[in-house]
């Protein structure tokens, strides 16, 4: 694959590689897509024609039995993006001040490099920040008074820069919430037709099941104002509570005058989000949802209550990303990748990724174990590969059949993808009508023009 063209492979087609100039498509590397039309050979499309194959291709996927989506930071860069004209930096690296920095940075940048993400993140220093806390309590630098220091230091810089990290999300989370309406309105009714295309499903499939790395609201936000109902782990009313003890609940209605098995409640999705969320809070033994409206920057003040009026920004539940899986077997993570496996790793299921750029390990082989079921597919739908890491997961996975790719920012840009190229939400009613209606008068003239035709033949024998 190349960064520097839009990559497109859909159907059974190889990889394309593709050049926008204006509003025309090139294809690079002169290989002629199999939905167009053979006899023309074109090497210059508009974005129509992209349309008539890509379009119906989604659609077709996105009915499959089991659907899944996995959005990463790369939905939340192009909402905000769209709203304000500027993308956020939070994951940028933030050298803690400790007597132990120059091995944190030299270790998180080694972990960054073996998982291929190139220059170490916050997240890394995290990660690596608390795997160092926990071996100098097994050393006894919490007890020994000569070492306490140095340890005591250690942990308000990993609070520091929890709570630095944050505040970076829900800057994020209130860059959006505070533009200009026009710009916001704009941003958030793509991101509403975004998560209606996978949400719309009809009665007969599957609830989607959308997964997220993310730590900030914006879903959240775009499924309010959709009105789709969102079915997660936790229950309750003001402080919901994480439950392991997860049961199969959907939402049904009674269709009035219509005695029988209820019917599904349209709009109704699952959704979890893999790595915590900074409105998640460890309560002691529990896991707490709070009240954090979007876009609140002082997250201390919403924990102004009983139950929760001790908890420092360490007990946040954000979850770097992670190397070795090891803090995956922790709860609560190992309930949200337990779904995460379930949902993905059956038969006739598919999965699209939307801004995900394949940098957990963890999450990857739970991919790779999907598509050795040959009945899966999975769809990359990426705004860029500047890293490789796409390229180099596909070749690895060895499944090219079951997979396909929209990559590039004249392809996956969220305005382009939603006007042109995802499936409209297949819940409407009046546009299946309508289908139906000009299937059948087509037919109806088909059949009638297939008369006349022999009426004319058999006239002229008569003759």
């Amino acid at each position: 694959m190349d960064e520097e063209n839009n990559i497109l492979k859909i159907r059974n087609d190889s990889i394309i590689k593709l050049s926008k100039q204006d509003d025309n498509y090139t294809i690079v590397d002169g290989k002629v897509p199999s939905w167009l039309n053979a006899t023309q050979h074109p090497t210059v499309l508009g974005i129509s024609e992209l349309r008539t194959g890509i379009e119906p291709w989604l659609t077709s996927l996105f009915q499959s039995e089991h659907l899944s989506v996995l959005i990463g930071s790369g939905l939340s860069t192009a909402v905000q993006f769209l709203a304000t004209g500027t993308v956020n930096t939070v994951m940028s690296g933030q050298d803690i001040n400790s007597a132990f920095k120059d091995k944190i940075i030299e270790a998180a940048q080694k972990s960054s490099l073996v998982c291929g993400r190139g220059e170490k993140n916050i997240e890394d220093e995290i990660r690596v920040t608390n795997e160092l806390i926990r071996g100098l309590e097994i050393l006894g630098y919490d007890t020994d008074d000569a070492k306490k220091a140095d340890y005591e230091k250690l942990c308000q810089g990993l609070e520091l820069l929890i709570k630095d990290f944050t505040e970076g999300i829900a800057k994020i989370e209130a860059s959006v919430a505070t533009a200009a309406s026009v710009e916001r309105g704009r941003s958030f009714g793509y991101l509403v037709d975004f998560l209606m295309s996978f949400a719309s499903r009809t009665g007969t499939r599957e609830r989607l099941n959308i997964f997220t790395t993310n730590y900030d609201r914006l879903i959240e936000a775009g499924a309010e104002l959709a009105g789709l109902h969102l079915l997660d782990r936790f229950v309750g009313t003001l402080a919901p509570i994480f439950r392991s003890s997860r049961l199969d609940i959907d939402m049904h209605y009674n269709p009035p005058g219509i005695r029988g098995e209820p019917r599904y409640l349209e709009g109704v999705t699952r959704f979890t989000k893999l790595h915590g969320s900074i409105d998640w809070v460890d309560v002691g033994t529990e896991i707490r949802r709070i009240g954090l409206p979007l876009g609140s920057t002082d997250i201390k003040s919403f924990l102004n209550a009983p139950g929760l009026v001790d908890i420092d920004s360490k007990k946040v539940m954000i979850y770097p990303n992670s190397s070795k899986d090891r803090e995956t077997s922790e709860y609560p993570y190992v309930e949200l990748f337990r779904d995460f496996a379930a949902a993905l790793c059956r038969p006739n299921s598919t999965l699209v990724t939307y801004g995900y750029g394949f940098g957990d390990d963890h999450i990857n082989r739970i991919i790779r174990d999907m598509l050795t079921i040959p009945s899966t597919h999975l769809v990359v739908i990426s705004y860029d590969d500047d890293s490789g890491r796409i390229k180099k997961k596909y070749e690895e996975f060895g499944r090219s059949s079951q997979i396909s790719l929209i990559i590039g920012k004249d392809l996956a840009e969220l305005p382009t993808l939603v006007d042109y190229f995802m499936p409209k939400p297949s819940i409407d009613k009046a546009s299946i009508r309508m289908d139906e209606l000009l299937k059948q008068r087509y037919t109806e003239a088909k059949i009638e023009s297939v008369q006349i035709n022999s009426l004319d033949l058999n006239g002229g024998d008569d003759l």
